[in-house]
């Protein structure tokens, strides 16, 4: 439970964030970016643009320790990723140039599919060595297919470029990264958990083994 939580240590390069919607992992995980200077929108610390989000209290009462500090980075935010992209086309409209697409496919996002511009973003933009990356529940744009293909990603770059994700997700896809760290947030703690702990990997192993006992059990009438 987060109104519980004193401190977190990240020894990972890879963290995960689980829980049921509305236990606080998107907040956490939001305030993380305020205080590390990414717009709250989605972003790194050099856009600069407003949208609908509201304000992040818990920001106010977080502190953070970095040993050596990182600057550079990206904050993902699902459900107002419109807002970051329809930023990127203003910003282009003002420069003239088409530079502004360059690390994001060269086109506009709002172009792209909903998972192609996911798929951009992480592709392009995501390069920085020494990066912290903070993506809260990327998988909404993305097939398991593409789940898999952001998996290599984020291996590629916590592995070749010492870059540090922390993440906020449902994803059993994503879960399953080896060796990651995962941090429950369903008990009276913040606690770390394995990955067949999860419920969902339980969940979704259960359905997929059991599809027919599942549903015959959810829509048996009371």
């Amino acid at each position: 439970m987060i109104k519980n939580l004193s401190e977190l240590q990240f020894t990972n390069n890879v963290t995960f964030f689980v829980g049921e919607n509305g236990s606080g992992k998107s907040t956490l995980l939001e305030s993380i970016a305020v205080k590390c200077g990414f717009n709250l929108n989605g972003g790194s610390q050099n856009n600069v643009y407003t949208g609908n989000t509201e304000e992040i209290t818990l920001s106010d009462h977080l502190r953070l320790s970095w040993l050596p500090k990182v600057n550079n980075g990206f904050f993902l935010r699902a459900e107002s990723f419109y807002n970051f992209a329809t930023y990127l086309d203003e910003l282009n409209q003002e420069e003239g140039t088409g530079d502004v697409y360059g690390p994001y496919g060269g086109i506009s996002l709002h172009k792209q599919s909903h998972g192609e511009s996911f798929l951009s973003l992480f592709n392009n933009r995501f390069n920085s060595k020494k990066a912290l990356y903070l993506l809260d529940e990327p998988e909404a744009a993305l097939s398991p297919a593409r789940q898999l293909s952001l998996l290599k990603i984020i291996h590629d770059l916590s592995t070749k470029s010492n870059a540090q994700f922390i993440i906020a997700t449902h994803s059993p896809i994503l879960l399953g990264y080896p060796d990651a760290t995962i941090l429950s947030f369903d008990g009276e703690e913040i606690e770390e958990t394995s990955y067949e702990m999860t419920e969902h990997y339980q969940i979704t192993k259960y359905f997929l083994e059991n599809p027919k006992a599942m549903l015959n059990q959810l829509f048996k009438e009371d």
